[in-house]
């Protein structure tokens, strides 16, 4: 057995509500489909040269690039959800971390060929468990780490946002998180959770100028005409329905009990 202390990238990605898709699908489909989503999975790990530590209900995993991780987070929630219809949470950190080489007698009665041990792997499994559906969430440290560092692989539009800063369950110092994404559902504050409260930070993230869709801007556009139209027929009709006898000449007598009520409610 050797142990070896290094930097490294981990990825704690999970697999949401897949306990109850596997006794909706039955075992065999359940499992088909599961290996299906591994698959795509760790094509994608090879593809930014990760590394596959463990696999429960989802993967840890391990990157030497902070940027490789973060890509491999950002293309696997735009691509294999999709695919899948399986959605699921990532936590990245970079840390120092323990890497155990196990010997072979370990690894021939079923012990992983390299294990991670150390503070690093729990937070960022707090920082996984903190996520929403499709969100992908970043510790201080892996925020640091990859700030500034993007390359041909990064999604167009990618965006970091920090979401404030929470306080984990079996972890001191209380740690800043950062959401990335390309759209800005991805990057909205979590909740506090049973492992994480939230202890500052912005209650909701809002959507910049330029990030928005050409729907987001006609409904920008529409609802500022209404307030216009709105506005208009307030300032035509206001000086009307004050006035009692231009109620009686332009027929709204019938708005006499309401505005009576007004009046009697006000100081």
């Amino acid at each position: 057995m050797q142990y070896t202390e290094r930097y490294l990238t981990i990825v704690l990605l999970d697999l949401i509500g897949s306990t109850a898709f596997v006794q909706r699908a039955g075992a065999m489909r359940g499992a088909q489909w599961l290996q299906y989503h591994d698959r795509l999975a760790r094509t994608l790990v090879y593809r930014f040269e990760g590394r596959e530590i463990d696999r429960s209900d989802g993967f840890l995993l391990s990157f030497d690039r902070p940027v490789d991780a973060v890509n491999f987070a950002l293309i696997y929630q735009q691509t294999i959800p999709e695919k899948t219809k399986l959605q699921a949470r990532i936590g990245v950190h970079f840390g120092k971390i323990v890497e155990v080489q196990q010997d072979e007698l370990s690894v021939m009665i079923g012990a992983k060929s390299v294990e991670l041990e150390g503070i690093a792997k729990n937070i960022a499994a707090r920082t996984m468990s903190l996520c929403q559906a499709g969100q992908v969430l970043l510790t201080a440290e892996a925020m640091k780490a990859v700030k500034g560092r993007t390359n041909g692989f990064t999604p167009r539009g990618t965006r970091y946002a920090c979401v404030g800063e929470y306080r984990f369950k079996g972890v001191r110092k209380p740690q800043v998180i950062y959401a990335v994404g390309a759209t800005i559902d991805a990057l909205q504050p979590p909740p506090s959770t049973e492992k994480a409260k939230h202890l500052a930070g912005p209650k909701r993230i809002k959507q910049r100028l330029r990030d928005r869709a050409f729907r987001d801007w006609v409904w920008w556009v529409l609802k500022c005409v209404a307030l216009i139209i709105i506005c208009w027929w307030l300032t035509i009709l206001g000086p009307i329905i004050v006035n009692p006898h231009a109620r009686l000449v332009n027929g709204l007598t019938w708005l006499d009990p309401l505005i009576y009520i007004i009046t009697e409610l006000l100081p």
